[in-house]
């Protein structure tokens, strides 16, 4: 026998409606799936949205759709639906003729850039490591172009010119500033200049290769205006005690710099929310796996 509540509906809609909602989150979560490895495209499921606006695809949320996009971050699909005039919890089969021209004009560009090189910006906190992560990433992964950026400071012990960095002095350096020739460049801890050559990036990526960008917070901020397309790497540290140790560790500067430094990081890792995907460091396999997985190099599969 059906019980029905004093104004409600009966236990057996409740338990139906309930059993039907956990279909329709798990069909959505196939089709996200479906899209995050490579056997839909956003497009596609976009189209069918449009088709069926009651179906499963109509009910996905378009913030759900962009955000499996390889490379789109929680802000990034933000700041994308904003351009669109989308809001967040509009779903795919409640858009008007207007936004869903909008998103099918952005699929359709994002499709067809999407076999092209990429570039991926790695930035953090000073000590994290990314330095590490990079040269892991140079040495198991030679299909993609690590930029080696320019600096004014002095190598430090086992670093060389052209593979670490392009070691200038300042009066070079200003030469390239007003040839225009550097993607960005910035000052560093108040001291050092650094700068990323930009013909090598430009050529790379027109080319079909991929580049990965090592730089400093006020460098990535600089790509981001100049190159929006790229997408921004935080590298994080397991811990702040972690950072601390690897920072006092390396033995690199003296007790004065170190203080300085680690104020400066401090300020950094408040930064984290600008960027598109966050990677911990708690393991330079893993961690450069992760960077690799965004750089869509060909011929190393997705871990998504």
């Amino acid at each position: 026998m059906t019980t029905t509540p004093a104004g409600g509906m009966p236990d057996v809609d409740r338990a139906a409606a309930s059993r039907a909602a956990v279909a329709a989150r798990r069909a959505r979560a196939a089709v996200k799936e479906d899209v995050r490895s490579g056997r839909r495209s956003p497009l596609e499921v976009a189209e069918s949205a449009w088709r069926e606006p009651a179906g499963v695809e109509g009910g996905m949320r378009v913030r759900d759709l962009i955000a499996t996009i390889k490379g789109l971050g929680p802000t990034r699909t933000l700041a994308i639906l904003d351009r669109l005039g989308i809001a967040p919890v509009k779903r795919l089969g409640g858009l008007g003729s207007r936004q869903r021209a909008a998103l099918r004009d952005w699929l359709t560009q994002r499709a067809a850039v999407a076999g092209h090189g990429r570039l991926v910006v790695l930035a953090g906190p000073t000590a994290v490591g990314k330095g590490t992560v990079s040269s892991f990433i140079r040495e198991n992964f030679p299909e993609v172009l690590l930029s080696v950026s320019a600096t004014t400071r002095a190598p430090r012990p086992g670093e060389q010119h052209g593979v670490h960095y392009y070691f200038v002095d300042d009066a070079e350096f200003d030469a390239m500033v007003e040839r225009g020739e550097l993607l960005e460049w910035a000052v560093v801890h108040n001291r050092s200049r650094y700068g990323t050559p930009r013909p090598p990036v430009d050529a790379a990526l027109a080319s079909g290769r991929s580049v990965l960008l090592e730089i400093d917070l006020a460098g990535a901020r600089q790509v981001r205006a100049a190159m929006p397309e790229a997408t921004l790497v935080f590298l994080l540290p397991p811990s702040w005690e972690e950072l601390v140790r690897r920072l006092v560790g390396r033995g690199t500067e003296s007790p004065e710099e170190q203080s300085g430094r680690l104020e400066t990081a401090k300020v950094e890792l408040a930064a984290q929310d600008e960027f598109d995907v966050l990677v911990v460091n708690d393991d330079v396999r893993r961690a450069a796996a992760e960077v690799v997985d965004l750089l869509a190099v060909p011929g190393v599969p997705s871990r998504a």
